[in-house]
């Protein structure tokens, strides 16, 4: 303890000797972590820590992110109506305290989440499961066997996939009730302890100082390659290239291309990119009449030089996809379509009535890189007659204004809930009610796109019981919101990561759901 003590108290740029050969350190910012109870946790910093302590029903696993098999799950089925679901677990599986997994946590671990109705809760509410219903529809039928139904109409692929996410972590139910406090099922325990089984222990979460993880010997996978996991909150990007060049961090996970650049040659660091899942898009009001017109809409996709950012000051950072899934996901598309063409544009614009352009206004994030997009959207739109006029705030302030529908065009990114291509499709490609007061407001209605037709489409993949069917379906979904969209689809998120020669297994995955520890080792 005093070794892990030291490292998390290390000032951020002293010179010191290389980390210990079995401990990983890492450097990021992580001051948005506020809990790491899996029921709760819905940060990105949080839920990939939670991603390394608890197992969960189902995984993407690291050694193959695109195969779904069992995690605490040996086997499952689903019934021929989609609704019914069964899950044999792996035999001998114990808690990292020694206490057996049995059903009942992982049926009560489900249940929790809907009771608590903390943020994630809506990933099962859209089930059909509510507090009312919850313990009759999810239940542990043998001490090997959970069985669950499920009341809405959703596909089975849909439904499993949920099963990977932070909230089908399986938590000891005995701890957590030991631990419960006026009902919480545990949870104000669970924010800064774990009853875990997966391949870490959690030793210390401090606040806006580190995390640090010890591995489990008894993980169903077997042990880590690395002993101990140190994760050190750095916000300062220069900070953390100093660590890592210095030796006193082993991973740098924040780094700016042009920092990342001066690692080149450097034989003591390497860099690697790997996708995320983030899309950066512009959204188009459709409340505005010259926006509401498809050939302006397509002119402005044209008048982008989505090339030249990716070149440039995003490179490394970002990579062309001009699609609302990300590649990785279930059905997503390689399909870019559109290039920066002035004459293009300027004829689109000519047809619709526009051939002196116009004036229009861009809400847009006051931090890099979004001001830098922003920058270079202003310039080229200007090349085609349409005058930017860029209003930059804070990150908060251009949410806000987007949720109240007051802009014209608007720069943002968006990251999906969970690894299943509905999370987006539910955002991107549903508007059946474009009133002031509708019941649920997604991006499409964020823009006044009002698509009933569409809708009705996203609702039906939804449901598809046959996997192909289904990808064919978002496939055309894909292709018509980026034609005929209200958004400029851009860029996928890439993720560099700077790493000690001598660190080897490291993968930063497409979702905080898929980022593993486990495989990380020194040489």
């Amino acid at each position: 303890m005093l070794l892990l003590a030291a490292f998390a108290a290390l000032p951020m740029v002293a010179a010191r000797a290389a980390t210990p050969p079995d401990t990983i350190v890492i450097v990021k910012q992580i001051d948005d972590i506020i809990t790491l109870d899996p029921g709760e946790d819905y940060e990105l910093s949080g839920v990939e820590i939670a991603t390394n302590i608890y197992d969960r029903l189902l995984r993407y696993e690291a050694e193959d992110v695109s195969k779904l098999v069992g995690g605490v799950a040996e086997s499952w089925t689903v019934s021929p109506d989609g609704k019914v679901f069964t899950f044999k677990l792996r035999p001998g599986q114990k808690f990292q305290n020694g206490d057996p997994l049995t059903a009942e946590d992982c049926a009560f671990s489900l249940q929790r989440v809907v009771l608590m109705d903390k943020t994630p809760a809506f990933l099962l509410d859209q089930l059909g499961w509510t507090k009312d219903n919850v313990k009759d529809l999810v239940k542990a039928t043998a001490p090997d066997t959970l069985q669950f139904t499920i009341k809405a109409d959703l596909a089975p692929s849909l439904v499993l996939n949920l099963m990977t996410s932070i909230v089908a972590s399986v938590v000891d139910k005995k701890v957590a009730l030991e631990h419960e406090d006026k009902g919480d099922l545990g949870n104000g325990w669970l924010k800064s302890h774990s009853a875990a089984s997966g391949a870490y222990k959690l030793v210390a979460w401090k606040p806006n100082e580190s995390v640090v993880l010890e591995a489990n010997p008894n993980f169903r996978m077997g042990p880590p390659k690395n002993r101990r996991v140190v994760v050190r909150h750095v916000p300062e990007t220069a900070s953390q290239l100093l660590l890592v060049k210095q030796g006193d961090a082993d991973i740098a996970r924040d780094l700016s291309p042009d920092q990342l650049a001066t690692l080149s040659g450097d034989k003591d660091v390497s860099v690697a990119s790997f996708p995320g899942s983030d899309t950066w898009y512009f959204g188009m009001n459709l409340a505005d009449e010259r926006l509401k017109n498809p050939k302006v809409r397509e002119a402005l996709k044209y008048l982008v030089d989505y090339d030249g950012m990716v070149n440039s000051f995003l490179k490394g950072r970002m990579f062309v996809h001009e699609t609302f899934l990300p590649n990785g996901f279930l059905g997503a598309l390689d399909y870019n379509p559109y290039k920066f063409d002035v004459a293009k544009a300027k004829k689109l614009l000519a047809e619709a009535g526009y051939p002196n352009g116009f004036d229009l206004r861009m809400d847009a994030p006051n931090t890099s890189p979004f001001t830098e997009i922003a920058q270079s959207v202003q310039q080229t739109f200007g090349e085609a007659g349409i005058k930017v006029s860029i209003v930059p705030e804070e990150l908060k302030a251009v949410l806000g204004v987007y949720r109240a529908r007051k802009h014209q065009l608007l720069l943002v990114s968006w990251g999906p809930d969970y690894f299943d291509p509905h999370t987006n499709a539910d955002a991107f490609a549903r508007n059946t009610d474009n009133s002031d007061k509708p019941a649920t407001k997604p991006l499409a209605w964020r823009n006044s796109w009002y698509i009933p037709e569409l809708s009705k489409e996203t609702a039906e993949a939804a449901k598809e019981l046959d996997t192909a069917k289904r990808i064919k379906m978002y496939e055309d979904i894909q292709k018509k919101v980026t034609d005929e969209g209200a958004f400029i689809l851009m860029f996928q998120t890439a993720q560099p990561v700077a790493a000690r020669a001598n660190v080897t297994g490291f993968r930063a995955g497409l979702t905080e759901d898929i980022t593993f520890y486990r495989l990380t080792t020194k040489h």
